[in-house]
């Protein structure tokens, strides 16, 4: 199991070494959120913020926002509304999916991308 605030505070470390503005405080002041709170988050004291904060947390990272919510064990809202659109053939689509390896899911991808329907 991941732990995403392990993964925060690893990340925001790494990035401290070179560059003071990652402390804790100058980060949750960033995203708009209290010190406290991200202390609580990097020591998975409290659940993963919310989609909004998240994001924000993750752009300021230098992270990708949908990597960094599944982290989280969510999904983004625009992601969610997507599915709800043809939650059939989604959830078909993703279990055939699941087991593929990367290079087969970057050419359905392309396929879809530059397919001429």
């Amino acid at each position: 199991m991941t732990h995403f605030g392990q993964y925060v505070r690893e990340r925001r470390e790494e990035l401290r070494k070179g560059d003071r503005r990652y402390s804790l405080r100058q980060v949750a002041e960033r995203i708009g959120i209290e010190p406290a709170y991200l202390s609580k988050v990097e020591r998975d004291e409290v659940a993963p913020p919310g989609e909004a904060t998240t994001v924000r947390l993750a752009g300021e990272l230098g992270e990708d926002p949908d990597v960094m919510l599944a982290l989280a064990g969510k999904v983004s809202g625009e992601l969610q509304e997507i599915i709800r659109r043809r939650p059939k053939l989604f959830a078909r689509l993703l279990r055939e999916l699941k087991s593929a390896p990367d290079h087969a899911i970057l050419s359905v991808v392309r396929e879809v991308r530059d397919g001429d329907w």
